[in-house]
């Protein structure tokens, strides 16, 4: 990996027609976003699919990137966010949902935390939800800023109703890491507590107590319609989420330190 690419985060985006006129916002937050001296970010937006539908929104920024489902096939956001590392050439990787914002600061926060200490693999952040008339709400329970050891989210996740200590949508990923664990898992939804489950598996992540994400809450939200919480299907998700975070335990592999 060159020097340059070394120092380049890839913020990965997976969109489809519905959350694509908040792409503008999403941008407005990165631009918004300061790195140390040397460093850059490039965005990839990756369509679920292939529509007409994207392409007016997406910024015109020679740091963005938009690639398109070539066959227009839709498979879900984690697949749209797999195909998107074909074109994630940097040392780290950033996840930006298409609705949702940065908050000022929280990319070089996420950033320093991994080049700090070799063997955190990720890093999360505070979240707010963002509610249609422009409040923010914040969520109970944040565990302490600092390091999140092996195995701790699992553990809370199982003790919780399923829900993480840490919110997914706000990871910054070691790119060779998110690359072994073959990236997010292939399910309808929650693909993206599996990815956080997996790497806390295999390697310790960092939690940054300042609010570094604004969740957006709308209408249109993949998550809060119903076949998201069809019972049969989120007890399949839960179960092969759990046993692959538990496989992976169990082979004892983890990050090695000074991995890039």
């Amino acid at each position: 990996m060159s020097a340059a690419v070394n120092r380049r985060v890839i913020i990965v985006t997976a969109v489809h027609g519905p959350s694509a006129p908040f792409l503008p916002e999403a941008h407005a937050s990165l631009c918004a976003q300061e790195l140390p001296d040397g460093w850059e970010w490039r965005w990839v937006i990756q369509e679920d699919g292939r529509t007409e539908d994207v392409r007016p929104y997406v910024p015109d920024d020679p740091r963005v990137v938009f690639h398109q489902g070539r066959s227009g096939r839709q498979g879900g956001p984690g697949v749209a966010r797999t195909l998107a590392l074909a074109h994630a050439d940097g040392a780290y990787v950033k996840v930006l949902d298409a609705d949702d914002r940065l908050t000022p600061g929280a990319l070089a926060r996420d950033l320093a935390a991994l080049e700090a200490d070799p063997s955190i693999g990720w890093a999360t952040s505070r979240v707010l939800d963002l509610l249609p008339d422009g409040s923010t709400a914040g969520f109970p329970g944040d565990p302490a800023h600092g390091p999140v050891e092996r195995g701790e989210v699992l553990g809370f996740w199982k003790a919780n109703g399923f829900r993480a200590q840490v919110h997914p949508a706000t990871l910054l990923v070691r790119r060779d890491l998110l690359l072994a664990l073959g990236g997010w898992m292939a399910l309808p939804a929650s693909e993206d507590t599996g990815l956080l489950l997996a790497l806390n598996a295999v390697s310790r992540g960092w939690f940054t107590e300042e609010v570094g994400l604004l969740y957006r809450k709308w209408e249109g939200q993949e998550t809060g319609q119903a076949p998201h919480a069809e019972p049969a299907e989120r007890a399949a998700r839960m179960a092969v989420v759990e046993a692959r975070a538990r496989a992976l335990a169990s082979f004892g592999w983890r990050l090695p330190e000074g991995a890039r």
